[in-house]
């Protein structure tokens, strides 16, 4: 079985729309894969609790509890390790990582990003869309990379920037795509990995 390791700092929105996905689409059984960790940087973070009641393993490893972004993120991979994961995906996941964690997970580390990149990379991307008169806005999956916000693209959703718009009223619609977008990647990738793996024991 293919182990799914999710990292959240707050409500897990992303991370919930994934595990009910794996639920109903039966992960399990079709892609050998299921959600077996969500692991936070934030002991309060509530989506801890929700995949509690789903009864999906859970951690926290406290970045104030540690002296720099390198301890962090060794305890982090510790508990990342734990669960032999074949994917990691962050998860509205506040912290940026280390170069050599992002090595450490090469290929097995997705995130999502609340705008259409390359544009925007970075935080506030919804006010700066704004703030450039952006027609479109979106949401990207991606392979994290040692660059922020970089890396090989696997799947966007564009939605329309209203005349109305707040940062706010953006967001909300945006995230709507996001818990589209982000199973169907993550289903996407172990599907290829599923081929590949069938492929190389033909061979």
């Amino acid at each position: 079985m293919k182990n799914i390791v999710i990292l959240i700092s707050g409500t897990g929105s992303n991370m919930a729309a994934i595990v009910q996905a794996a639920r109903q689409q039966k992960w399990s059984e079709r892609l050998g894969a299921r959600v077996a960790a969500v692991i936070s940087n934030r002991p309060d973070a509530k989506g801890l609790l929700f995949a509690r009641e789903q009864g999906i393993a859970t951690a926290v490893v406290d970045h104030t509890a540690h002296a720099s972004r390198e301890a962090f993120d060794a305890a982090l991979a510790q508990a990342v390790d734990a669960h032999r994961p074949a994917l990691v995906a962050l998860a509205g996941f506040m912290r940026v990582l280390t170069p050599g964690f992002v090595a450490r997970y090469a290929g097995r580390l997705l995130n999502i990003h609340p705008s259409l990149l390359p544009a925007f990379a970075g935080l506030h991307t919804h006010q700066r869309a704004l703030d450039e008169g952006c027609k479109v806005a979106g949401a990207t999956v991606h392979q994290v990379t040692a660059q922020l916000d970089h890396g090989q693209i696997l799947a966007q959703a564009a939605v329309p920037v209203l005349p109305d718009d707040t940062a706010e009223t953006l967001a909300a619609r945006v995230l709507t795509q996001e818990h589209l977008i982000y199973p169907q990647a993550i289903a996407r990738l172990l599907a290829a990995q599923q081929e590949a793996a069938v492929r190389d024991r033909t061979q």
